[in-house]
């Protein structure tokens, strides 16, 4: 076989070679395509946060700086705005929120209102049971329950260290969860870390 033909031959071999181990459905040596699991969308980011006692907004109504500025959400999650008055924002988005307030200021106030609603501050969790230091703690975006945790001075040496009970806001009843894997901690929610019997 002439060195041409041997050297076509390997050439062809390792591109065929090198095509396989590529493909996205192929077994590699470093185990194979992943696939990473979705990362769990957390309420307190964007529109979809649903808003509750205790949040501040800052509102804004483009040109009318006399009607703009930052209310926080009463016991009901209720909060006033000059004009217009009373708006009931609890269990609303911050989006609903913007179209409330634009219906109210259409109704004899402005044409054609362009409003902005942002969350400044989120309302608090609660944590408690078998913690250093249990109360009500400031929310941060991103919270997870070892952040909540370390907020409260950590776990007594009586903690259940496997399992967590946690009310979420708007709910009536907690719910056990394993910590055998990340939990993320939204504003208004209970937890409650309990004892072990061992």
């Amino acid at each position: 076989m002439s060195m041409i033909v041997r050297g076509s031959i390997v050439a062809i071999g390792a591109v065929m070679l090198f095509g396989c181990a590529s493909d996205g459905n192929s077994p590699v040596a470093y185990g194979g395509p992943t696939t990473a699991a979705p990362a769990a969308a957390s309420p307190a980011t964007g529109q979809s946060y649903t808003l509750g006692s205790g949040d501040k907004l800052r509102v804004i109504v483009f040109g009318e700086d006399d009607i703009s500025g930052q209310f926080e959400l009463d016991g009901n999650g209720n909060f006033s705005m000059p004009l217009i008055g009373q708006i009931v924002a609890g269990g609303q988005t911050p989006g609903q929120v913007e179209a409330m307030i634009a219906s109210k200021l259409r109704q004899g106030y402005l044409r054609d209102p362009s409003v902005s609603v942002e969350v400044l501050n989120y309302r608090p969790f609660y944590i408690h049971g078998e913690v250093k230091s249990a109360g009500e703690y400031p929310y941060a975006n991103g919270l997870t329950l070892q952040s909540a945790v370390a907020k409260a001075g950590g776990y007594t040496y009586r903690a259940n260290t496997n399992t967590v009970y946690i009310r979420r806001a708007n709910q009536t009843t907690e719910q056990a969860y394993n910590l055998d894997r990340p939990i993320e901690i939204f504003p208004g929610d209970t937890v409650r870390i309990p004892e072990r019997f061992f």
